[in-house]
């Protein structure tokens, strides 16, 4: 018997084909997934364009390195070995044609110049201020010495000394000493004199060589000027083996050292010294054209090896 109402039933069976309720029936598959607009991908792109920030984007490579460089370094590598054959041989010919200096012209790099004042802490320790005693015991300023060995043994000038009959000196270190006249050379205006009693520790000054004297080279001069105590002179040898007359005296003096350091009364039997404090001369006096003893830029001095000659002691 058919349903009274095929419309309900119509219904009732679209209602079963969509169930509200969930069912164990496998759902069918849907269809595969397409695109419908065109996505460009990796595959379609030239290497190396895809844009930044994509998770797909890569940092462009670097340029491959020059090639250029590369056969510059070729090159100088291969030539390396062929400059080497050329350059050793030329440098080995140089090498045997160089002249081997001589002896002669192999010198010693100079010794620094002492200053001034290191000279004078060298030789003016050594140097004495010679006074005449008077019969009443007071003395006169006679003029200036200088010791030249451990005895104490003093080299002056002769006219210093000459008819004194009694004679005194003072040491560097304030020790006064009666002295006597041991030696004389007369042609040489030079003597020697020993004190009585020197000082505990004597103080020598060192004798050098006028025989590598040279005009220009420095004049050094200390002495008791006017009684100023070792007082200090510069100048520089003007002349050598001079040849002077002694006025109000039948004598000439030759051999002599001439100088322009200022020397004055008081300064004649003080030592001349070159720039390493060495004792190269005795100074004798000085040429004035108006006859007065002041300096006018001419003195001289016995040589040391002459004046050494009244002790018979000869020059380092």
């Amino acid at each position: 018997m058919l349903p009274e109402n095929p419309t309900i039933e119509h219904q009732f069976y679209q209602v079963k084909g969509t169930p509200s309720y969930p069912t164990h029936t496998r759902r069918a598959k849907s269809a595969p997934y397409t695109r419908r607009r065109f996505v460009p991908t990796k595959a379609d792109r030239p290497y190396g364009s895809f844009p930044r920030g994509r998770p797909d984007a890569v940092p462009e490579p670097a340029p491959p390195p020059a090639r250029s460089r590369d056969r510059l370094g070729t090159v100088i590598r291969r030539g390396l070995p062929w400059l080497g054959v050329l350059v050793i041989p030329v440098l080995l010919l140089a090498l045997a044609f160089t002249p081997v200096p001589s002896p002669e012209d192999v010198r010693p790099s100079p010794t620094p110049t002492p200053a001034m004042s290191e000279v004078y802490a060298r030789v003016a320790p050594a140097v004495v201020q010679i006074r005449a005693v008077k019969p009443d015991g007071t003395t006169l300023e006679a003029g200036s010495g200088v010791v030249i060995d451990e005895a104490g043994d003093i080299l002056t000038a002769l006219h210093v000394v000459q008819n004194v009959p009694v004679l005194s000196v003072l040491f560097a270190d304030g020790t006064e000493s009666r002295a006597t006249v041991i030696s004389e050379v007369a042609q040489s205006d030079i003597a020697a004199l020993r004190p009585a009693n020197p000082p505990a520790q004597v103080v020598a000054a060192t004798l050098g060589s006028p025989n590598t004297l040279r005009i220009g080279d420095d004049a050094i001069v200390v002495g008791n000027p006017f009684a100023l105590t070792r007082s200090l002179s510069t100048g520089v040898i003007s002349g050598l083996n001079r040849s002077v007359s002694v006025p109000g005296r039948n004598q000439t003096l030759t051999g002599l050292i001439q100088f322009d350091a200022a020397v004055n009364p008081g300064s004649s039997g003080g030592p001349l010294v070159n720039r390493d404090g060495d004792v190269i001369g005795i100074v004798t006096g000085l040429v004035n054209p108006t006859g007065t003893p002041a300096f006018s830029g001419v003195g001289f001095a016995v040589t040391i090896d002459t004046a050494a000659g009244a002790l018979g002691i000869p020059p380092d």
